[in-house]
């Protein structure tokens, strides 16, 4: 079986919104839905785990003339339906987006905006769990073993004691959470009732979705079927699940297109920051950016990654630096720019399809949830060399086709020193990555080229061919990509 991929995502660049903090904005006169008096937390205090800050895709709308300049060609939003949680995991109801967030009518708006800019949107499906202010599990909580909905979750014993926290649980919550009662999948009427809501969106123009803890659902053939039902709806649909580690099983052409790729993130902020990681805020999310990795060692888990899958799907993969659920590279890094400028390098040169959480491009700092969910800030506080930075990389990456869905050739990794080529055709580009406190000159062997670039596009290096070894000068901490 040949595996198919959608077309557009091996050329998009992602933006990860979280709608809570990214933007607000006063909805138009004629919206239903207008939350404005509402006392929500101010925007530029420190984010709380309950508080709200009410941003909302009015604001959305707002920004996305930065985010085309940027040169994002996708967004992918964290959950956006009625919930009563600030990063909305907690789902009240599947067909109705939050009011907070606009409602409906605001996200048709968004997505009729930014697909008059080419650009795409991912939802968040969280189908493993809802919450107890869901209508069937509420249910249960007024009428209990009467209700009709009972064998929709794993109700243990009676009265259903949802909000005492002196009594345990008496039903199964994800990860032993209580506000997360888990859906019972092996019953047909909930696996109906997922399918539905996750076609019923695609109906709507969403383009794809993003499927929160989608390992935890173990029956057989649940998301093979999910995947038939929406790409019978949108065959370019993407379909792209949160896993952390090995994906094989998943990535098998018939479930999704890709996973959120934390096997890259972690040896990239090993091998960028170094001992600069702090480790404190790392240890808990499982991706594990350390111990620091020498060049060799970066290019062992680079060989082993891109053997993992078929090339169809290694270019449909989500990769990312930092998400909602990690701390920033900005402060894992301890602020320094330049672990962090190596590494956005690096995402923006890989096969797949690279994603930039909401306000790393201007520096936004953040530890562990909630800070890691802070608010945009304002202009004044952006870091504009890192912003540049970002915008050079993505240009290029559009400009260069081999930097989508070229070869990549890993050509000399020694010490703290990296250089690989993306070859697509006639076109060769290559990138050397001195990741030391020194500068360095290596020579590098170019076998596997079929030309020798002669012209710097981006970073910092000087180099010279002498006959068929690249000769390459790197300053310390610095990267060069030659085209």
């Amino acid at each position: 079986m040949s595996i198919q991929t959608p077309n557009w995502v091996k050329n998009a660049v992602f933006y990860e919104i979280f709608p809570d903090r990214f933007a607000k904005a006063k909805p138009p006169k004629n919206a239903s839905q207008n939350f404005q008096q509402v006392e929500f937390e101010p925007w530029h205090d420190p984010p709380t785990i309950q508080g709200y800050k009410g941003g909302n895709l009015w604001g959305v709308m707002e920004k996305l003339d930065y985010l085309q300049d940027l040169g994002i060609t996708a967004l992918y939003f964290t959950p956006i339906f009625q919930s009563a949680c600030n990063h909305r995991y907690h789902t009240h109801d599947y067909y109705r987006v939050d009011p907070i967030l606009g409602g409906n009518e605001a996200l048709q708006e968004l997505l009729k905006q930014a697909h008059q800019r080419n650009m795409k949107v991912v939802l968040d499906g969280v189908f493993n769990h809802a919450s107890r202010g869901f209508f069937y599990f509420n249910d249960i909580l007024e009428n209990g073993p009467y209700s009709p909905w009972v064998n929709w979750f794993h109700i243990q014993d009676w009265p259903v004691s949802a909000y005492n926290g002196d009594l345990p649980a008496n039903y199964a919550g994800w990860v032993g959470n209580r506000a997360l009662p888990e859906f019972n999948h092996e019953n047909p009427d909930v696996r109906e009732y997922i399918m539905q809501v996750g076609e019923y969106w695609i109906k709507q123009g969403i383009d794809g979705w993003r499927l929160d803890v989608p390992y935890q659902i173990e029956i057989p053939g649940f998301w093979e079927e999910f995947r038939e039902r929406v790409k019978k709806i949108n065959s370019e649909a993407y379909i792209v699940g949160e896993v952390w580690s090995d994906a094989r099983y998943w990535l098998d052409g018939n479930q999704f297109d890709g996973v959120m790729n934390y096997v890259f993130t972690g040896p990239t902020i090993a091998f960028t920051a170094g001992d600069r990681v702090d480790r404190a805020l790392v240890e808990q999310p499982d991706y594990t950016p350390y111990p620091a990795q020498n060049a060799s060692e970066y290019a062992q888990h680079i060989e082993t990654l891109l053997g993992m899958y078929d090339w169809e799907i290694q270019l449909t993969q989500l990769n990312l630096l930092a998400s909602h659920d990690t701390a920033r590279l900005f402060s894992i890094a301890q602020g320094d720019r330049a672990s962090v400028k190596l590494a956005t390098m690096l995402l923006l040169t890989f096969p797949g399809a690279p994603c930039i959480y909401y306000g790393d491009e201007v520096g936004l700092p953040g530890a562990l949830d909630p800070d890691s969910r802070r608010c945009f800030p304002s202009e004044e506080a952006w870091d504009q060399d890192l912003l540049q930075w970002h915008k050079t990389l993505i240009q290029l990456r559009h400009r260069y086709p081999a930097l989508r869905t070229g070869e990549y050739k890993i050509l000399y990794a020694k010490n703290l020193v990296y250089v690989f080529a993306r070859s697509l055709a006639a076109s060769e580009l290559i990138i050397g990555i001195n990741a030391a406190t020194e500068a360095t000159e290596v020579q590098v062997s170019t076998d596997q080229l079929h030309s020798q670039p002669q012209n710097k596009l981006c970073g910092e290096g000087n180099w010279r061919w002498e006959k068929d070894t690249l000769v390459l000068s790197l300053p310390p901490r610095q990267g060069c990509l030659i085209g």
